[in-house]
């Protein structure tokens, strides 16, 4: 009886050895990376960077950072106010130059939104293998920064710059000179037929800093981007005119969203894009709010006739 006891203190109550007690820091350094390439940035900014000093630069190791992708953050969550904010910008700015000094160089994809030219140009000088660019809302982005972007970051084949208003034509121009393997270009504008959706969130001065003169990103895009198999140019302001250098230019194009372009009819996007056979096209939505016209009790006849042609609705 007093032998099975001494047995069971020994090998444990019911079996007959003890398992061995697992020490996480006992991990290899490839093991632990290995385990960390399983996290998203976001779990691994929030967990293992701030348990200890060997996890910490276990995150940075290169591998984990052949790219930069916050978007998911912002695609689940409803704009917020906080996020068009000096210090919000600061944050992002800052997360998006450690992950390019960790990469060491191989970094192919940025996706984020709400970073600055500074380290724009910080991330264009030291990823020459960048792929894709997502800078979708970043009101401190400008030319300046897309000059670097276009000049070092050659390989580019995916370019984003959605509600980015203080980029010009000037940019399409240089990226479409330089980048030949682009691909897919998303060009969209906030909406300012309602730019009721954006009060309070939006800075009213950004809001009215929209982009006018859609035909000349039309130009620069049918001109130098021949290539372009994907564009979405939602609200631009281009008309007839520059719709058509986009169809004759990019005669590869198999996909070209119109949302919200409120300048085209039915009849200019079916003669403009004729000679595309295998293109689809998103349609512009011609619902015109009544808070943009103000019109009195029975003058919606009257903008009826004067918004809405005939031909639109051949659309």
């Amino acid at each position: 009886m007093d032998n099975n006891k001494k047995k069971e203190e020994e090998g444990g109550e019911g079996s007959g050895c003890t398992e061995p007690e697992s020490d996480w820091a006992d991990l290899t350094r490839e093991c632990l990376t290995n385990i960390l390439s399983r996290l998203t940035l976001e779990q691994r900014w929030l967990g293992p960077m701030l348990v200890c000093k060997s996890w910490l630069q276990a995150c940075t190791d290169s591998s984990l950072h052949s790219s930069f992708d916050v978007e998911p953050h912002f695609g689940t969550n409803t704009d917020s106010p906080r996020w068009w904010t000096p210090d919000f910008e600061r944050k992002i700015n800052s997360m998006l130059r450690s992950v390019v000094v960790w990469s060491d160089h191989s970094l192919t994809a940025i996706r984020t939104r709400h970073c600055s030219d500074g380290a724009l140009s910080f991330a264009a000088e030291r990823c020459p293998k960048l792929e894709v660019l997502s800078i979708k809302s970043c009101q401190n982005v400008t030319d300046v920064s897309m000059a670097k972007i276009a000049f070092r970051c050659t390989k580019l084949r995916e370019l984003d710059i959605s509600y980015c208003y203080e980029i010009s034509h000037e940019s399409l121009v240089l990226i479409g000179r330089n980048c030949p393997n682009l691909k897919v270009l998303k060009r969209n504008l906030m909406n300012w037929l309602d730019s009721s959706q954006h009060f309070g969130v939006v800075p009213n001065e950004y809001l009215n800093a929209c982009p006018q003169d859609g035909d000349s990103e039309a130009t620069a895009i049918g001109k130098y981007m021949p290539y372009l198999e994907h564009l979405e140019i939602q609200f631009s302001k281009l008309s007839a005119k520059g719709l058509t250098l986009i169809c004759q230019g990019c005669v590869n194009l198999k996909y070209l969203d119109l949302s919200g372009c409120t300048s085209l009819t039915g009849r200019d996007i079916a003669n403009a894009s004729s000679n595309l056979k295998v293109l689809e096209i998103k349609k512009p939505n011609f619902y015109i709010p009544r808070s943009v016209y103000h019109a009195d009790r029975y003058g919606h006849w009257r903008l009826y006739d004067e918004r809405f042609q005939t031909d639109v609705f051949r659309i």
